[in-house]
């Protein structure tokens, strides 16, 4: 079954533009792929992504962005949602390293030719102070492109930073 499909209503989440998650994860300009979170909880995110679409997209390479950098979307939302719940929490965000990548589904080649924006969804499954599990899945136009789980393992604190502060 299809992680967005079982991903309910979200009471807790309001959205969070692009100007909050450039000052709540190490990413900036083009390399922040995520538009803005849609949805979330203690557990689960959903982002919006429309940076698949943009001829200077980073991620490109040789003319095309492959469906694998999808990974480094789901990523993505997940240091986002670290951040909200450490907000949540009153913690400091711990800096994450994502370090495997398992069950990868691709059922698209790439996503450059996609016209619509991307759903990208993230479950967190299991995890302590030291790492994090989650399950994550990019859609588009209603139709799954890749799917997988991640393993995260948490560093150094990062640095305390105004939001909106540029490093």
């Amino acid at each position: 079954m299809s992680l967005a499909r079982t991903f309910g209503p979200l009471p807790v989440g309001k959205p969070l533009d692009l100007g909050w998650i450039e000052s709540h994860i190490p990413h900036r300009g083009r390399m922040c792929l995520l538009d803005e979170v849609i949805a979330w909880d203690l557990t689960r995110i959903r982002c919006r992504a429309s940076s698949h679409l943009l001829p200077d997209n980073p991620l490109r390479a040789h003319g095309r962005l492959g469906a694998a950098c999808g990974v480094e979307y789901a990523g993505q939302a997940m240091a986002v949602h670290g951040a909200i719940v450490a907000a949540l929490t009153g913690t400091e965000a711990l800096v994450g390293y994502l370090t495997s990548v398992r069950n990868l589904v691709l059922k698209v080649s790439r996503l450059d030719d996609l016209r619509e924006t991307l759903l990208v969804t993230a479950q967190r499954l299991a995890g302590d102070e030291g790492s994090a599990l989650y399950e994550f899945e990019l859609a588009s136009g209603g139709r799954e492109l890749l799917s997988g789980r991640a393993g995260v393992v948490f560093g150094p604190l990062c640095p305390s930073r105004p939001q909106g502060a540029r490093p």
